[in-house]
């Protein structure tokens, strides 16, 4: 879920954008004031974990600027976001994947590691 002051911007004022996904948007999220209200990530599948995300990005349907940045439709863009919209066991094959090795990372302890106050700033 984003709430509305995170994608305000984006469903008024980009140009990357499906109009009619803006508009419905723009429906619960004035151009002031209602920050709070929230929005999920993926309205497609809202509760399912899928390629959506993906999906959405290629018909330019990303709740976030930062998300729809991924995906503009001409030859810069990553061939992986079409990949993963077209090929959804492809995205969860490499998410799992994924998953796996960010598993195997140790953290570090002792006088090798420090827990931050702050996490962009060393101790």
């Amino acid at each position: 879920m984003a709430r509305c002051t995170t994608f305000r911007d984006h469903i008024y004022n980009d140009s990357d954008i499906e109009p009619s996904f803006a508009r419905s948007l723009q429906q619960f999220c004035p151009p002031r004031g209602h920050d709070d209200v929230l929005a999920p990530l993926d309205l497609r599948t809202p509760a399912q974990f899928d390629n959506s995300y993906y999906v959405n990005l290629v018909n330019y349907k990303g709740l976030l600027h930062s998300d729809q940045e991924l995906f503009h439709g001409d030859s810069a863009d990553p061939a992986i976001v079409r990949n993963y919209a077209d090929e959804p066991a492809v995205f969860l094959d490499d998410f799992a994947k994924g998953m796996i090795k960010m598993g195997e990372i140790k953290p570090l302890t002792g006088s090798a590691g420090e827990i931050r106050k702050f996490c962009g700033k060393v101790n």
